[in-house]
């Protein structure tokens, strides 16, 4: 037995939602780890414009950072401690070491 054309335009409608709904996650989860970025980037010092008034090669450092960021899987753990409810130094973030060496870098 074939498909109807309501079965069809039904499955089309399902397959079209689950896209959007994946585009929506993606984008929300960026816009989480920009948000969460800019604040572990205030938190320890470093002028979040940074990446933007700098040249180009602050401009990769930086895309690297964001890149790093997305993929880290430490958000709670980074939210506590933006939030200061963890006392202990940000060596969880895998961009630690990188916002150290661009604070003291921006300072010189």
């Amino acid at each position: 037995m074939s498909p109807t054309l309501s079965e069809i335009n039904i499955a089309i409608l399902m397959i079209t939602v689950v896209v959007f709904l994946f585009i929506w996650f993606e984008r929300s989860e960026a816009a989480a780890t920009v948000t969460r970025m800019s604040r572990m980037m205030s938190r320890v010092g470093l002028n979040i414009s940074f990446g933007t008034m700098a040249g180009p090669k602050a401009r990769a450092i930086m895309k690297e950072a964001r890149t790093r960021c997305g993929r880290c899987r430490c958000e709670d753990r980074c939210e506590l401690w933006l939030d200061e409810e963890v006392k202990s130094d940000n060596a969880f973030c895998p961009n630690a070491q990188v916002f150290s060496l661009l604070k003291r870098a921006s300072a010189a």
